[in-house]
């Protein structure tokens, strides 16, 4: 009552318990990557953050690349241009335009962001088929199962054609136009055939040495790396020297060295 009277009040008694505030916990998402990530060794840590920026450059690329593929299509699109109605003829000179297209870019080390992605891939495993050919095997398959679902079987057919053409130019781009042989020589008259070649054709040769199988004879065997248009003047000496030598011709679609393609180029 005197308490009340005076207008005061006392404090409650406390319980003997003190409630302290709720502190925010040092935990965090971040934190439980950093630890396994501070753990491993130093050379997977640089392992994994070299993949992840080539994959992140890869995907931007090909974003970037899709991109601009589209907006140029759309652009063209618009253009009340009409050069021909003929599908062979659209086939055909599409595919020379489009291949010289994607022949630069997979020359330059970069992709569209499609199927050429796979077919990196897969000439990984297989590198002694052409760029062009798995391309060409990759898209022969979609527009297979094009024509089965859709029932469109006259334009697959028109569009394998022009694949055909789009891979064959990439091929010629990536890897260029003359295509060289490789020549076999087995002749008695080895040492004139040598100094022959190498000074008229100014191509070097390598003598393998073997034995006829029924004589027995030691002979020498020359190996030489030709340009096509050669072919004529490489039978010319030979016909000058030795009219009974055997001589095989066949063909080598990559050849690098002197002379020829640059080893250090990757296609």
């Amino acid at each position: 009552m005197a308490a009340a009277r005076g207008g005061s009040t006392r404090p409650a008694k406390s319980s003997g318990k003190q409630h302290r505030p709720i502190k925010r916990g040092r935990w965090h998402p971040i934190t439980a990557i950093q630890r396994p990530w501070q753990a491993m060794p130093l050379r997977t840590r640089l392992t994994l953050m070299t993949t992840g920026l080539l994959a992140i450059g890869l995907i931007v690329v090909s974003f970037v690349v899709t991109m601009l593929s589209s907006v140029l299509m759309d652009v063209f699109a618009l253009i009340p241009i009409s050069v021909t109605d003929n599908l062979l003829l659209a086939a055909i000179y599409g595919g020379v335009i489009y291949g010289l297209g994607l022949g630069l870019i997979y020359r330059a080390g970069d992709t569209t962001g499609g199927i050429d992605i796979v077919a990196k891939f897969v000439r990984r495993k297989y590198p002694y088929i052409n760029f062009g050919t798995i391309i060409l095997i990759l898209d022969v398959i979609i527009i297979a199962a094009f024509a089965v679902i859709f029932n469109q079987y006259e334009a697959a057919m028109y569009a394998i054609i022009g694949m055909f053409i789009v891979t064959r130019v990439i091929d010629l781009v990536l890897y260029g136009m003359g295509t060289s042989k490789v020549c076999y020589i087995i002749s008695d008259e080895s040492d004139k055939l040598k100094n022959a070649i190498t000074a008229t054709l100014g191509r070097g040769v390598t003598l393998l040495h073997g034995e006829g199988a029924y004589t027995g004879k030691a002979k020498n065997v020359i190996l030489c790396v030709i340009k096509k248009h050669q072919i004529m003047d490489v039978r010319r000496i030979i016909k000058s020297i030795d009219t009974h030598a055997f001589l095989i011709v066949t063909e080598a679609k990559n050849v690098y060295g002197n002379g020829f393609g640059d080893i250090s180029e990757e296609n």
